[in-house]
């Protein structure tokens, strides 16, 4: 029961994440996050507590419709953690840091002026791309906690 339950947890807050990542984030709170002081602290902020509700009424919904067994401490640990270490990557210098130590710093510029190989309009500009690297380490960073979430929410 415990892995039927770990499974459910974990789609739960996959797909919890993509939607609040992607269609909850306003415009401005994606803008801003990034920037220093409080400026970006509190958008990343209203970004993670729009997300972690988003994530709760996913997983609430599959609580009660599958009768899931999921404790109180759980759930708070699991989304503390989780919670934690979004806000902390969405930082963006944060990430692009660990990136940098991890030696994936040119993975993290990839499809951005900031990268050798960037792409470029038949004029020479900035031809943008659907993905960057950044992101591409953001949304797999984002997933292994979503793991250890799911983990905790469904063990503890």
């Amino acid at each position: 029961m415990a892995a039927a339950t770990f499974a459910a947890v974990f789609v739960a807050l996959y797909v919890g994440h993509s939607v609040g990542d992607h269609w909850v984030q306003s415009s401005c709170q994606a803008a801003d996050k990034g920037k220093p002081g409080w400026v970006g602290r509190l958008a990343d902020a209203r970004h993670v507590l729009g997300l972690t509700l988003t994530k709760a009424v996913a997983l609430l919904l599959v609580v009660f419709l599958l009768d899931l067994r999921v404790s109180a401490l759980g759930l708070v640990l699991g989304f503390a953690v989780d919670a934690v270490t979004h806000w902390w990557a969405d930082r963006r210098s944060t990430l692009a840091w660990l990136a940098r130590v991890t030696g994936k710093g040119e993975f993290y510029r990839l499809g951005t002026p900031a990268h050798p190989a960037a792409p470029a309009t038949a004029e020479g500009g900035y031809a943008p791309t659907l993905g960057t690297g950044a992101y591409a380490l953001d949304q797999s960073f984002h997933h292994v906690w979503l793991l250890v979430g799911a983990l905790i929410i469904a063990s503890v």
